[in-house]
């Protein structure tokens, strides 16, 4: 399975809990078997000890009451005690144990789904929204957590609960415990025909959360677009019907949950009744005690309890195992673009690149190169200029490898660059951004990300190269100074020269300039093109132009349209060619002039 869009919202899991999915939820509590052995002893004890009240009760009424047998009753009540000491602290060592285990396997699993969508291509991120993939990570990983722990315990605690008090029961009337045991076929089966339908509604009901988690993501992620553009009522109005629809579901379920109860409690009303009927029969001619009646009345609702409580266990094991299945089918999701069997790392990027007829095309399969040609002698600079759309970002992509080709090579050094390591080709290539990103933390800590252990002497170095030392030396805090979430507190042009003082850091082979000044005023520009001059500097750089401007000392502009290269030179050659580059440059000139002087300029 490659990278796709995962539709869990619109999936229908219908699968049960099938051993499939039990021996992947199974797997996640194998690396803390010691845990899960100690905490499932500690309720299978637990449980026995409540049968073994009741048993006791028994017999302090049959032998301690009725008979007046003092010395037996001190005893007995010894016996109790004795057993509510030791079920006290049982029950404090299950609890600590479920709360270990499962912030164990929380942890296990957000680490996993963390390191994993970490090794996923762009493409998979290009079709699935943010806040459905956190959702995955925070809620669902906690509801398999609670289904491994508490669910462990409330299955553990009914299996225990009816074996224990159908030994008892047998032990005491075995002609009254078959009366019990026959009603037990009929409880099952109506429970699993309300499963059925309870499952299918609480999974709707999460289908729809998923999709108000993911509408709560963008329209906070874009509240100033939101408000820019008064989207407010109809953004409201789409979220009622995500709302609506999410009420709905969740009611039917808890329509049906209140509707298995009373079933249950009626089937269970005439199994009692039926009980302390013929048991009193039975007394009345000394084949039971009233003690004994007493203890089968227990030992029932013992029985009954885990039943009755079915409906809430299920909902919540059906929101686990959904959610379970969710995970894995994250997990199941191979990278599209990953190391091939014998991979070895690339040495350096500094040498030869060459596009050997190359095709691509995104999900949509409208082609966006089509027999693209191109080659790049080492220390070049390529200036990639024309249409939205042309295809300028797809040569990136595909030149650091975010994308492969669907047809063709790309070759390095005269090799196919499939044949290197992913990480050696991303460890080499420095790239800058049209909309430049940093990181919650400080100005030092988001240089560093470029190289983790760099000296504070190199962070400086590099932002005096990239021209980013001098403002940040006016920051109240220099460069301990925070930068706000997504470097909010930090204007475009100051971000993108701390963007730049990252890529300087990480000593790049290979630079790719993603319209780096297109968001800028020119003053700012002056600053990032003598940074972005240096950091070209000995190394093959290919950058993406909005404003012409700033490639005119670039080795070989390429003009891309509709996925070709439609003009080729350097920036006196291709003006002299009067082409498209000459329509553009000049448009783009006269543009400016008109701006800076106020003035219109004729044709």
């Amino acid at each position: 399975m490659s990278d796709e869009l995962i539709t869990f919202e619109e999936e229908e899991f219908t699968s049960q809990l099938t051993m499939p999915v039990v021996k992947r939820i199974v797997s996640l509590l194998k690396p803390h078997w010691r845990w899960v052995f100690g905490f499932v002893i500690s309720i299978a004890i637990i449980s026995a000890q409540d049968s073994l009240f009741t048993y006791i009760n028994k017999e302090i009424i049959d032998k301690g009451i009725i008979q007046k047998d003092i010395e037996k009753l001190w005893s007995l009540a010894g016996i109790y005690a004795v057993v509510q000491v030791s079920q006290a602290i049982l029950i404090f060592v299950m609890i600590y144990l479920a709360g270990i285990l499962g912030e164990r396997v929380q942890y296990d699993l957000r680490k996993m789904l963390f390191n994993h969508l970490q090794e996923l291509s762009l493409s998979f991120y290009a079709q699935n929204a943010v806040g459905r993939l956190m959702s995955r990570v925070t809620s669902d990983t906690s509801r398999v957590a609670d289904l491994i722990t508490w669910g462990m315990l409330d299955i553990t605690w009914a299996v225990m609960n009816i074996t224990t008090s159908t030994f008892f029961m047998m032990l005491i009337n075995w002609k009254l415990g078959l009366i019990v045991l026959a009603i037990l076929p009929l409880l099952v089966f109506i429970s699993i025909e309300f499963r059925k339908r309870i499952l299918l509604q609480f999974r709707a009901s999460r289908r729809a959360n998923s999709k108000i988690t993911g509408a709560y993501n963008e329209n906070i992620s874009g509240v100033r677009v939101v408000k820019a553009l008064g989207r407010e009522p109809k953004n409201l109005k789409e979220f009622q019907g995500l709302t609506d629809d999410m009420y709905s579901a969740s009611y039917r379920a808890a329509w049906l949950s209140a509707l298995f109860l009373p079933a249950v409690q009626i089937i269970s009303a005439i199994a009692l009744g039926a009980i302390i009927w013929i048991g009193g029969l039975q007394a009345q001619v000394g084949l039971i005690t009233i003690g004994g009646i007493y203890a089968f009345t227990s030992y029932l609702t013992f029985m009954l309890w885990p039943i009755q409580d079915l409906a809430r266990v299920y909902a919540e094991m059906q929101h686990s195992i959904a959610s379970a299945e969710r995970i894995f089918k994250l997990k199941d999701t191979n990278p599209e673009v990953r190391n091939k069997p014998g991979a070895i790392p690339a040495k350096s990027l500094l040498g030869e690149i060459e596009f050997e007829h190359v095709d691509f095309y995104y999900e949509d399969q409208v082609p966006v190169l089509s027999d693209f040609n191109l080659k790049i002698n080492p220390g070049e600079t390529i200036a990639l200029v024309g249409p939205t759309g042309g295809g300028k970002s797809t040569i990136v992509n595909l030149l650091g490898r975010f994308y492969e080709p669907k047809k063709g090579r790309i070759l390095i050094n005269g090799k196919d660059y499939t044949d290197y390591t992913l990480e050696s080709i991303h460890s080499q290539i420095g790239i800058v951004l049209q909309t430049p990103h940093l990181f919650s933390g400080t100005v030092r800590e988001n240089i560093r990300y470029g190289q983790l252990d760099a000296s504070d002497t190199e962070i400086e170095t590099a932002a005096k190269i990239a021209g980013a030392h001098d403002f940040i030396v006016t920051l109240e805090n220099s460069y301990d100074q925070n930068v706000g979430e997504g470097g909010n507190l930090l204007s475009v042009g100051q971000k993108q020269l701390i963007s730049l003082a990252r890529a300087v850091l990480t000593e790049p082979d290979l630079l790719i300039m993603d319209e780096a000044t297109s968001s800028i005023d020119t003053l700012t520009e002056a600053l990032i093109q003598r940074g972005m001059d240096a950091l070209m500097q000995d190394r093959t750089s290919i950058v993406i132009a909005h404003r012409l401007s700033t490639i005119r000392r670039a080795n070989n502009i390429l003009v891309i349209e509709a996925g070709r290269i439609k003009e080729q030179g350097t920036h006196a050659e291709l003006l002299h060619q009067h082409g498209h580059y000459f329509r553009l440059y000049t448009q783009q000139f006269r543009h400016e002039l008109e701006v800076q002087y106020g003035a219109e300029i004729r044709k």
